[in-house]
């Protein structure tokens, strides 16, 4: 068998890991999950992660006949590419892991890329996803929070102190619901996934109910649902329109749980974006196009990056 050169992509998240081997042309060879297992604490997290890419590194050689070539791994929360340590990630309780020094050792010196999980995954959308064509967009999911990322030229910037793209803590109610940032009014309490998951059940007096069913009794044309759904959409609109007005995309791709409902959301929020610009030139607003994938797609590009490698389109 001819061997088939690879790298390692993990994509670490609150409640469960992604992980892949990517060839060089971008294909998935192989891919897993599995928990994170926080409830068993960060060191243990630390532990896992260690584990399963020792795992993949063992497997790819095995099953391709070589060993992979680098590493990529994606995280939450804050994250210096550049140390290669992960800083604070409070759904995990890290504090300044160097995850990518404990990750070269245990891969026995392989090279290691560290990167902010909504950045890799605009690193992926923007190269082979919904971006695609386009050197400048604007990646933003919406699910238990909002984040974004820039991407210009192929590339995420990241920021001076790495925090560029954080959307989700633009204040876009003056005055409003406070936010764990500790301002109040930010967008991601009043347009994320969970932010609408809270009104539709505060609203609906079920507090079972989330922002799928809000979303389907909208469809089904409930005045309550419409009203709650508008409301996020109207906030959204804003902290968009303030984006777009600082960073002038071509593109602004929606992703995470509220995309899932489609024109749904998609309909309405183009419209009320429309409405709220002036002199600024109106981008596509497109939804993401590789789901839960992205963030570990990112990572092996990430990885493949280290190497000065471009995976083809």
């Amino acid at each position: 068998m001819k061997p088939v050169k690879h790298v390692i992509a993990l994509d670490v998240g609150g409640t469960g890991m992604k992980a892949a081997l990517i060839a060089r042309d971008g294909n998935l060879l192989h891919e897993v999950r599995r928990a994170t297992g926080r409830e068993r604490g960060p060191e243990a997290v630390v532990e896992t992660i260690l584990d399963f890419a020792a795992e993949l590194l063992r497997l790819g050689a095995e099953r391709f006949g070589t060993t992979a070539s680098a590493a990529g791994v994606a995280v939450p929360g804050i994250v210096d590419a550049e140390r290669g340590t992960a800083v604070y990630a409070a759904n995990l309780g890290w504090r300044d892991v160097p995850l990518r020094a404990l990750l070269g050792a245990r891969l026995g010196g392989l090279p290691v890329a560290l990167g902010h999980d909504v950045r890799t995954g605009g690193l992926a959308e923007g190269r082979i996803g919904a971006g695609r064509g386009t050197d400048r967009f604007l990646f933003v999911p919406l699910g238990t929070g909002i984040a974004g990322a820039i991407g210009i030229a192929g590339r995420i910037e990241a920021g001076a102190h790495g925090y560029a793209g954080e959307i989700g803590h633009i204040v876009v109610r003056p005055g409003g619901p406070a936010c764990g940032c500790g301002q109040h009014g930010c967008l991601e309490t009043l347009a994320s996934a969970s932010a609408v998951s809270r009104a539709w059940a505060a609203a609906s007096g079920d507090p079972g109910a989330d922002a799928a069913d809000c979303a389907k009794a909208v469809e089904s044309g409930d005045t309550r649902a419409r009203e709650v759904w508008l409301t996020a959409i109207g906030a959204l609109a804003d902290g968009l329109v303030t984006a777009i007005t600082l960073l002038d995309p071509s593109r602004v791709i929606i992703g995470g749980g509220l995309a899932e409902a489609g024109e749904t959301l998609f309909t309405p929020l183009r419209a009320a974006v429309e409405e709220r610009v002036t002199f600024q030139r109106l981008p596509e607003i497109v939804p993401a196009a590789l789901g839960d994938t992205a963030g570990c797609l990112g990572a092996g590009l990430l990885a493949w990056d280290l190497l000065a490698t471009e995976v083809p389109a």
